[in-house]
């Protein structure tokens, strides 16, 4: 697991911008959904009053202990809940927790569970296959990998990696587990090196491995399947004039978030045939803005935060 909550490292992206756009009220409940090492949530505590309340959520228990270390002496009150954000509405009710004033999601893979190599998350190092976000899980890498069949692979390569050569990796893994199974991150790296034809290796932006992994991640703690009911949910425990904040890493979790934000800003939803409203639908939140990128000054400090976007809303009703 890689030692206790202290050595839990993590730059966290669009902070500043993040934690702004949620517009604190000394005295409002917030709730950061992807606690990490809450680098987030100590901004929110900041602006928070002993009457304030601040809820963090996060699988990994590495997460939760360095939370709480790094929260330790808030003037806030501050709960910890070692869980899954999809659990949110269970998670405010078990808190006795109505309505709250402000949501964060800081989605992806944090520094701290990428660079532990032991997690597997990296391509970067040779580790065995697993990359749980919740090391409790049934499923890890190495079942996906191993058991899926080249069909659902090349499904899931094609759908959260976007690769194009996903089939074709998909086939190239179903050879090698044939004569052994693929036990870490090196030897998985091996393959997609030899599955992806040299010369597109040379014009693909990045490390060849980028998608393929990032399908996996995304399978194993099944990240966007949760996403737009989570953000719904999320939305209906805002108090009005409360904020939601979503901070993405890739094409899928952002179309998702615009997506999901989107629909409920529309107003009316009747046919555009009907001469007058009859759906009396309303819209439940507001966009703020364009979504948000980081400086150039922050891309020096975190490279990480290259393909971040933030994006924003406010609950009307």
């Amino acid at each position: 697991m890689g030692g206790n909550g202290l050595d839990f490292r993590h730059i966290s992206v669009l902070a500043e911008e993040a934690v702004a756009g949620l517009n604190v009220r000394p005295d409002g409940i917030y709730v950061d959904c992807t606690l990490g090492g809450a680098g987030h949530a100590k901004k929110i505590a900041e602006g928070l009053s002993e009457s304030g309340r601040l809820i963090g959520i996060d699988q990994d228990p590495a997460a939760i202990a360095a939370g709480g270390e790094r929260l330790r002496g808030c003037r806030a009150r501050v709960d910890l809940a070692r869980s899954n954000f999809c659990r949110l509405a269970d998670i405010l009710t078990e808190l006795q927790v109505e309505k709250v004033d402000g949501v964060l999601f800081d989605l992806g893979v944090s520094s701290y569970q990428l660079d532990t190599a032991g997690r597997g998350f990296s391509y970067m190092q040779d580790a065995p296959l697993d990359m749980r976000m919740d090391p409790d899980n049934r499923l890890s890498a190495y079942e996906v990998v191993n058991e899926y069949s080249p069909e659902e692979l090349a499904r899931i390569f094609r759908e959260y990696g976007e690769e194009r050569w996903g089939k074709r990796v998909a086939l190239f893994i179903d050879e090698a587990r044939k004569k052994q199974p693929i036990v870490t991150t090196g030897e998985l790296n091996a393959i997609i090196a030899k599955a992806i034809p040299r010369a597109v290796r040379r014009e693909k932006s990045g490390h060849p491995s980028k998608r393929i992994f990032q399908a996996i991640r995304i399978e194993v703690n099944q990240e966007l399947t949760i996403l737009a009911s989570t953000f719904r949910e999320a939305v209906s425990r805002l108090n009005p004039g409360g904020r939601i904040a979503i901070i993405t890493f890739h094409s899928l979790e952002d179309r998702l978030a615009k997506e999901t934000l989107k629909d409920l800003a529309r107003g009316c939803i009747c046919s555009p045939h009907l001469p007058v409203c009859v759906c009396h639908h309303r819209p439940e939140v507001k966009l703020l803005g364009k979504p948000i990128l980081p400086t150039v000054e922050e891309l020096e400090r975190n490279p990480r935060a290259k393909s971040a976007k933030l994006r924003l809303a406010e609950k009307i009703v």
